[in-house]
C-alpha cells in the first residue's frame, strides 16, 4: 500500500502560476505509475497529466498540455505537477493517484490522496 499527501494549492491570479506537490509514503514509490486528476465544482474528475515509474514518459491532457508539467523525484517519493499560465476554468480540486498502468483512466490507479483546493481567480 503507498499513502499519498497532496500540498501546494491555494488562490492564484489568472496567468499565474503554482506547483502541487504528493508525497508518498509506504510501498517503495518508484514501482508506482503516478498520475494527477481534478475535479472542478459540479463536474466529473478528470485526467489531468501521468508519468510512469522511471520517469521517462509522461501524458498530459490536451486542455492543460503546453501549461502543466508532471514530473518525480523517486529519491524524495514526490510527484509534482508545475502549473503555468493558469486560467480559471483550471479551478479545481486536484488529486494524485499512484497504480501499476499507465493510463488516462481513474479506475486504474489503486491509491489516491486527499485532493487540493486551486482556485483561480479572473
Amino acid at each position: 500500500q503507498v499513502q499519498l499527501v497532496e500540498s501546494g494549492g491555494g488562490l492564484v491570479q489568472a496567468g499565474g502560476s503554482l506547483t502541487l506537490s504528493c508525497a508518498a509514503s509506504g510501498r517503495t514509490f518508484s514501482t508506482y505509475v503516478m498520475a494527477w486528476f481534478r475535479q472542478p465544482p459540479g463536474k466529473e474528475r478528470e485526467f489531468v497529466a501521468s508519468i510512469t515509474k522511471n520517469g521517462r514518459s509522461t501524458s498530459i491532457a490536451a486542455s492543460v498540455k503546453g501549461r502543466f508539467t508532471i514530473s518525480r523525484d523517486n529519491a524524495k517519493n514526490t510527484v509534482y505537477l508545475q502549473m503555468a499560465s493558469l486560467k480559471p476554468e483550471d479551478t479545481a480540486d486536484y488529486y494524485c493517484a499512484a497504480g501499476d498502468e499507465f493510463s488516462e483512466v481513474a479506475d486504474s490507479y489503486d491509491y489516491w490522496g486527499q485532493g487540493t483546493q486551486v482556485t483561480v481567480s479572473s
